[in-house]
């Protein structure tokens, strides 16, 4: 890497090189592996913030490891008793964003409840919007819908000073009824992966009809730049990465395909996490009462 930068003639003062000996596949149990693996890249990186050479992590390595490592060594914010990751995705009417997506399988209620209060404050300080709506993911819109968990939690939002409009289905989605969506993130999970998927066979099948004949292709010639513009709209590497929160520290996690422009932005998300003390933020909802814990 510093033959590299040393080719390209880039030096600068805030990069440095660490060497790293070990990395954690994505096939190794998490946990186990920040225990076991020391001087894994992930762990040094963890190390680094730890000790305050560095503000943040940025990571597209296995999300297991990078939410065992930064749990295990950074600790978590008071009044947080898990971690959540959260997703910034397109919706018919702006961002939304969808929280957890794979940090915590098994939520409580005050767990659903946590992850309200903490997408709210994401999505204040970095989606830039005063007063978020909040809704809850259910199976029926209806209060009662839902397995215990989901009931209980929608009854603590719903005497919280959040902007809370209650239960939305898997169809509100991407239509942009709400801002902030709580999810347990077993759920989260398979929504952000089937996403992901559909996209990506939409685009083909797009692709694909386009090509027939002579007057189909004449007409994406006619259309170019209305899908250049859907594409940029759509396209996960405009968002970065996303963000681990809950944590005493900034970790921005990226998808393991990512490329260098989603590095880039993952980069300019943590920046701006650390910029507008989005930690600090959550601590001050916890020490006004808002934020309820065990």
């Amino acid at each position: 890497i510093e033959a590299e930068f040393k080719r390209l003639k880039r030096k600068h003062p805030k990069i440095s090189v660490h060497h790293c000996s070990d990395v954690i596949g994505m096939d190794e149990a998490a946990a186990t592996s920040v225990r076991r693996k020391k001087d894994a890249s992930i762990c040094v990186a963890v190390d680094l913030v730890k000790a305050g050479e560095a503000d943040a992590i940025v990571s597209a390595g296995h999300t297991g490891a990078a939410v065992a490592a930064t749990t295990l060594k950074l600790r978590l914010l008071d009044g947080i008793d898990r971690p959540g990751i959260g997703i910034t995705f397109p919706t018919l009417h702006g961002p939304s964003f969808l929280i957890d997506v794979g940090a915590n399988i098994d939520c409580k209620p005050l767990h659903y409840y946590q992850y309200a209060c903490m997408g709210d404050v994401y999505y204040r300080y970095i989606l830039n919007k005063k007063n978020p709506t909040i809704g809850i993911l259910n199976i029926g819109e209806e209060e009662g819908k839902g397995i215990e968990s989901i009931r209980e939690a929608h009854t603590l939002l719903k005497k919280s000073r959040l902007n809370f409009v209650g239960n939305v289905e898997g169809r509100d989605i991407f239509n942009g009824k709400v801002d902030v969506i709580v999810s347990d993130g077993f759920v989260g999970n398979v929504v952000l992966k089937v996403s992901e998927s559909i996209a990506e066979v939409i685009g083909q099948m797009i692709k694909k009809n386009l090509k027939k004949n002579y007057f189909t292709m004449m007409g994406a010639l006619l259309t170019k730049s209305a899908f250049k513009a859907l594409k940029k709209e759509v396209d996960y590497a405009e968002y970065g990465g996303t963000p681990l929160l809950g944590i005493k520290g900034t970790c921005i996690i990226c998808h393991g395909s990512s490329n260098p422009k989603a590095i880039k932005n993952a980069i300019r998300v943590a920046v701006e996490s650390v910029q507008k003390k989005i930690n600090q933020h959550i601590t001050e909802e916890n020490q006004s009462g808002e934020i309820l814990s065990s």
